[in-house]
């Protein structure tokens, strides 16, 4: 049947100007979402990092307050190696959905899995070579040395969790080149705390050997 032997109304109904019309405009109310709430995160953080900085230079010229050292930078570039790439397969997952490639997604989302959680198994070290010298308890350094990097090992975890969740509805097909929002959703909520690493790293890492 060729489109003038359609009915009137379904002629209408599927003119480039009709279906302009139905189609959304704009952003998703999923996307202005998340942009939401990486805003009100990246507040937080920002807020303990603006504490930290005030209590560093209310303390005195030596910091961390002895008799503490500087922080170690072994395992924390380590782990700064494997968080921050893990931006580029999570990109490269979204980007391969887009033109409907199933495993470009899967495989994308499995390495970001995988460094992610290799991150998290690194900071595990870290902390407990820390709790050795000190605790969250031992001073103004200790508490918002841990209240912040805990804070940001929790959004990886949330991370991790919508990654896997991506993941696993993958194998099941349920994305394509029409349906990918949440994978987008995911990379966005991905890049903010790896952006946030970088900050940490920085503030609480490099800041005290300046």
């Amino acid at each position: 049947m060729t489109t003038a032997e359609l009915p009137e109304t379904v002629r209408e109904a599927i003119t480039p100007q009709a279906l302009a019309t139905e189609m959304p405009s704009g952003r998703t109310t999923g996307w202005w979402g998340m942009v939401l709430l990486v805003a009100t995160e990246a507040t937080i953080f920002a807020a303990l990092l603006g504490s930290y900085f005030y209590v560093r230079f209310q303390s005195g010229p030596q910091w961390p307050p002895p008799p503490l050292e500087d922080p170690k930078l072994t395992k924390v570039l380590i782990m700064t190696a494997l968080l921050l790439p893990s931006s580029v397969p999570v990109m490269w997952a979204e980007r391969g959905i887009r033109k409907g490639q199933q495993w470009r997604l899967r495989a994308g989302l499995a390495i970001t899995f995988l460094l992610g959680s290799a991150f998290l198994g690194m900071q595990a070290l870290e902390y407990a070579e820390n709790l050795t010298k000190y605790t969250f308890t031992t001073n103004a350094y200790g508490s918002l040395f841990y209240t912040t990097t805990t804070f940001h090992a929790l959004h990886v975890t949330v991370g991790l969790l919508m990654v896997g969740w991506l993941l696993a509805a993958s194998l099941r097909g349920a994305f394509g080149y029409r349906r990918h929002e949440r994978v987008r959703l995911t990379a966005i909520y991905w890049h903010f705390v790896d952006l946030v690493w970088v900050a940490i790293f920085v503030c609480l890492y490099l800041a005290p050997r300046l």
